[in-house]
This record gives C-alpha cells, sequence and structure tokens, in this order.
C-alpha cells in the first residue's frame, strides 16, 4: 500500500485494474485506491508478470502492506511462455489461440452459426483488456480491434471510452448493474449520459432491484436507521477526520511564522489582456496561471522553502511541484501537485491547471500528484476573501497564499491612483527558514508580477 500523502496511514483497494497472469511494464496503471480523502489510480513502479493479488477489493490495510506479487523483469515480462499460468482459472487453454483469426474473420458471415460468436471476445482480448471494458462499462464486441489478428488492446479500450460520454458516477453505476453505456442515450450536457439514465436504462431490463435496493428492502430499526449515512457523508466524515488529524498536528508541530505584502497587479493584468485579446475563450489564461506561475518561479529563486522537513533536516525537492488546493464539490479540501510549474509555459500552466482541477472532483488523480509537492498554494480570491493565512501541509516548510484582486488606492511615483492589488501570505516553518527568508520569497513574487514577462 503506497503512501498517497503525509496523512495517509492506510488506504482501501477500491478496485484492481490487472489479474494474476497479466503482463505490465513500469507506469501502467494496475489499482485505484481509496485514501478517504479521494480515489486514487496507482501506477505500477516494476515491470513483470502479476502472479498473486494478495489484498482483496473492499479490504483495507495499513501503509507498507504488500497488494501484490510481481515475479520476472523488463525483459521476461512479455514472453509468451508465463501466459499460460493463469489459463487453467479461466477454462482457457492454449489451443484456441489459432481460431480467433478465421473466427474474426468470418463472423460476418456466420453469424448465424450459433455458438461462435458467444466465446468470440475471450480470445482476442486479454485478461486485463477484457477487466478495463468491464470496468468503464464497454461491450468488447462493439469494440473495433486495432492489434495483431484483430486483438482489442487498452489504446482501444480508452479510445471506445472517449467516444463514449458519461460521468464517473454512470460509469460507476453501469459497472454495477451490468449496463452498457452504448446501448444509452444520455441527457446530460452534450448528450454525456447520468446516473438517472443508468438506472433507468437497469429499470427497463429488469435490474429494478438492482437499481434500487433500498425499495426492495425492509426499512431498519430506528436506532439503526439514525446511525447509518449514506456513503458519501461516511466519505465527508473520513475525510473531515483526516484534515483535522493533519491539520492539529501541523500547528502543534510546526512552528509557523506568517509575512504578507500587497502587490501591485496593474503591470501583469494589462500584459495578461493583450495577450489573451486574440484567442478564443477556453484558450484564454486566466490571473490565476498567472499567481500560480509566479509562485513557483520566485520557489526556484528561493529554494529555502520548496523542500521538505524529515528528521529534523531540511530536503530540498528535486523540482519545483506546486500542490494546488482545491475544494471539492462534496466538500473538504484536496492538494494534488502540479509538478515542474516553474519550467513550463504558461499556456500549459494553465491547462494542467484545468485539467487537475476537473479529475480531482471527479475522483480521477494519480498517485504521483498525491505525494510529490514541494510547495502549496491556495487561492481563495474567487470567494471574496482578501487574505489566506494557511496552515502548512507536512512534511512541506511553506504555503502560499492568495487573496483576491481588488482595486485600491494606490501610489506610483508620487501620484495616487486606483490600481488592481492583491494580497499574498507566506505560511513559513521556523524550524527551515526564518523572516528574512521569506521575506526573500515575498519580494520575488511582487518583482516577477510586475514583470510578467518574465513568466
Amino acid at each position: 500500500m503506497p503512501s498517497l500523502g503525509a496523512d495517509m496511514e492506510s488506504g482501501t483497494v477500491a478496485e484492481w485494474l490487472v489479474q494474476p497472469g497479466d503482463s505490465i511494464h513500469k507506469g501502467d496503471i494496475i489499482a485505484v485506491i481509496d485514501t478517504d480523502k479521494a480515489l486514487i489510480e496507482v501506477e505500477s513502479f516494476h515491470t513483470g508478470v502479476v502472479d498473486d493479488l494478495l489484498v482483496g477489493v473492499g479490504e483495507r490495510v495499513p501503509v507498507g502492506t504488500p497488494l501484490a506479487r510481481i515475479s520476472g523483469t523488463g525483459a521476461e515480462a512479455p514472453t509468451p511462455a508465463r501466459r499460460p499460468r493463469p489459463a487453467p482459472p479461466e477454462s482457457r487453454a492454449p489451443a484456441p489461440e489459432a481460431p480467433p483469426a478465421p473466427a474474426r474473420k468470418g463472423r460476418p458471415e456466420t453469424a448465424a452459426n450459433a455458438p461462435e460468436p458467444g466465446p468470440a471476445p475471450p480470445p482476442v482480448t486479454s485478461p486485463i483488456v477484457r477487466h478495463l471494458a468491464e470496468q468503464r462499462g464497454l461491450d468488447l464486441t462493439a469494440v473495433h480491434g486495432t492489434g495483431p489478428g484483430g486483438r482489442v488492446t487498452r489504446t482501444d479500450v480508452e479510445h471506445a471510452e472517449r467516444r463514449v460520454k458519461a460521468s464517473p458516477l454512470a460509469r460507476k453505476l453501469a459497472t454495477e448493474l451490468g449496463v452498457v453505456l452504448g446501448d444509452i442515450q444520455g441527457t446530460g450536457i452534450t448528450g454525456a449520459i447520468r446516473a438517472a439514465d443508468v438506472r433507468a436504462a437497469a429499470r427497463e431490463d429488469g435490474l429494478q432491484e438492482a437499481a434500487g435496493p433500498a425499495e426492495a428492502q425492509p426499512m431498519p430499526p430506528a436506532g439503526e436507521h439514525a446511525v447509518r449515512k449514506p456513503d458519501g457523508e461516511r466519505r465527508q466524515d473520513a475525510m473531515r477526520q483526516v484534515i483535522a488529524r493533519v491539520m492539529a498536528k501541523s500547528k502543534r508541530e510546526i512552528p509557523h511564522y506568517y509575512l504578507s505584502t500587497t502587490v501591485d497587479l496593474d503591470a501583469a493584468l494589462t500584459w495578461l489582456r493583450e495577450r489573451n485579446r486574440d484567442l478564443p475563450v477556453p484558450q484564454r489564461t486566466l490571473p490565476a496561471a498567472l499567481l500560480l506561475k509566479a509562485a513557483a518561479c520566485a520557489s526556484k529563486e528561493v529554494p529555502e522553502l520548496n523542500g521538505f522537513w524529515i528528521d529534523d533536516a531540511f530536503v530540498p525537492g528535486d523540482g519545483v511541484h506546486v500542490g494546488v488546493a482545491i475544494s471539492l464539490k462534496a466538500g473538504g479540501l484536496i492538494a494534488p501537485a502540479l509538478h515542474d510549474v516553474a519550467e513550463r509555459d504558461l499556456d500549459d500552466v494553465m491547462a494542467d491547471l484545468r485539467d487537475l482541477v476537473t479529475r480531482s472532483r471527479a475522483g480521477r488523480l494519480r498517485g504521483t500528484e498525491m505525494t510529490e509537492a514541494t510547495i502549496t498554494v491556495t487561492n481563495l480570491g474567487d470567494l471574496g476573501v482578501e487574505a489566506v493565512h494557511g496552515i502548512i501541509y507536512p512534511p512541506q516548510v511553506a504555503l502560499v497564499g492568495f487573496g483576491k484582486i481588488l482595486d485600491r488606492p494606490w501610489a506610483v511615483d508620487g501620484l495616487l491612483g486606483v490600481r488592481p492589488v492583491v494580497t499574498v501570505t507566506l505560511a513559513g516553518d521556523h524550524r527551515a527558514t526564518d523572516g528574512f527568508t521569506g521575506a526573500r520569497f515575498l519580494a520575488a513574487v511582487d518583482r516577477l508580477l510586475n514583470h510578467p514577462e518574465e513568466l
């Protein structure tokens, strides 16, 4: 069980995306872990063959517990000699490898010859591809295979999934109820399939009891009814407990110091308006991305604030990976990382920020996004907050806060006028740095925002 953040002590295997016998490569997504704060997609750190899954779906285990056994190296992984191992449990023999090509070729002409169409999908896909298709509510017989001999590959499944527009909850319900998403007409925006559409399709297919178990079950006793909560509320309670535990530990153990400054944004916003003038609305850069990039570049200039306090010593980060505080629709907070922000083009930062917010609220984050932030930025300006004095997320040593951009009286070269300004705050760990270092950081942010072309 990987540690997906300093606040994680244990996790639950929400789903496996591999089965024993599957060949995997380093970087492949192999499981989804429930950390109480979010569902995180976990990548493999190794290349090889999955021998055994040691923890079942729904089991909660402490961080560090082995989840699966993988054998072989990069060289051994692709060898077909290991593939027959999982065949007996799935009632598959090596012999059917020969028939698939003719069976697939002749399928349009022999559709009436009864038994052939039924068993056709298993021979032309790997177990992991079949599993991925099931998790996404896709009918493999409707997916065009581009692999050797017409085999359906992981890429084919992902392309088919993108063609079917559906919400994450709708996909989950479709898997649970056995409904094929491709057969459903969506009623959401741009024709996207919603959870209500899946439930309606389940009722039409005679799956009413599965779609609404609460209606078929007797009412629980009054006492049990009072205690039992919906899954959403239980997740929210668990998230608040995690946040409470980590923030209490942070304030108890980290000696915080706070600094703030007010920055004139007239030059930055004028530059941004000129930059966005000829761009379509979806491609325009928002001030939030500019502030994020300024904080990242300042962190690169003042590296003493970009890293971690571990074992009574400061450990610098291997790059500027900015944790972005994102509020979730169901409540709670999460701070996944944008990697190497100081080195990225501003357009890329904006695109990555949009993507990160969308995936955070849809519960589709990666493990690396939850573990590698070197400094956190929070921006509450869109809610009207003028200044943010945050709490450091351990083991990081700094947190930057941006408030609302306000029009205020401002003196420039002895003349008073009205200028757009923003309050920038820094929470620093006094064990790692002091006020002088923090002041250098805020001065760098001020300079960068007054010379936005440097960003």
